[in-house]
């Protein structure tokens, strides 16, 4: 019971990481807040984790869906301890110059500005209490970055890099900033970082992580029990790779 009485927002959470990510919180006794654009799957996660989750739907990219779903955990659960900001969206891949400008401009809101727009509603609350934890999902793309997936890798450096600049400002106010970063995984995204689901191009992939499998939402969620709890108390900036070796 890590997470004991503390009250989590989880973005993206109605599938994959996120998904992941919420029941191990609920596993280890947090309230959570289940925020997701996908209003039907919110509510299956929501039904399937009881009293101790609530679902909302919610446009990340959007200001007015991001103070409601912040207002909906103090409605719910009278207060909130951390943010997991994990919505994200990536593109097929291709030479970078042939990306559309509104997927890209897609992938920068969901990516980037989500994070941005959740921060303005929930740091300055975090300030007042003198404590909290911003968890930034990243990805290994930040890394190490993967051809043909210019724009995905880039947002996702930016991610990273505003997790270091978040903890170093924040830190002085009592609050933490820390970030993962997963390898491709057994969620709805693999399809689109490998362009197609075939038992040849997943080999291709698997062959670049030395653990040899992919990630699952059990993995991140592990993980991102560890850095929101008191057990991490003294990690703040960081990007943990789990990524089964990528990166080294």
């Amino acid at each position: 019971m890590r997470l004991a009485g503390r009250i989590a927002i989880v973005t993206g959470a109605a599938s994959g990481f996120g998904e992941g990510i919420a029941r191990k919180f609920v596993a280890e006794g947090a309230k959570v807040i289940v925020a997701d654009r996908d209003a039907e799957g919110a509510a299956r996660v929501d039904a399937m984790l009881g009293d101790a989750c609530f679902g909302v739907r919610a446009d990340v990219t959007k200001a007015a869906d991001v103070k409601a779903m912040v207002e909906a955990a103090y409605q719910r659960f009278g207060g909130l301890d951390i943010l997991v900001n994990n919505a994200g969206m990536g593109h097929l891949p291709q030479p970078l110059e042939e990306l559309a400008e509104e997927s890209f401009d897609r992938i920068l809101d969901l990516n980037v500005k989500a994070i941005y727009l959740a921060a303005k509603e929930v740091v300055p609350r975090f300030k007042a209490q003198k404590r909290g934890v911003i968890l930034n999902v990243a990805s290994t793309a930040g890394v190490s970055p993967r051809p043909r997936l210019c724009w995905y890798n880039a947002s996702k450096g930016w991610v990273i890099t505003a997790t270091r600049a978040m903890a170093v400002e924040l830190a002085p106010f009592g609050i933490r900033v820390v970030a993962l970063n997963p390898v491709a995984g057994e969620t709805p995204m693999l399809k689109t970082f490998m362009g197609e689901d075939t038992p040849e191009m997943r080999a291709r992939f698997l062959s670049t992580i030395p653990i040899g499998r992919f990630s699952t939402p059990e993995d991140l969620g592990n993980a991102a029990c560890f850095l929101c709890s008191d057990e991490a108390s003294m990690i703040t900036g960081v990007a943990m790779e789990v990524d089964g070796g990528r990166c080294i």
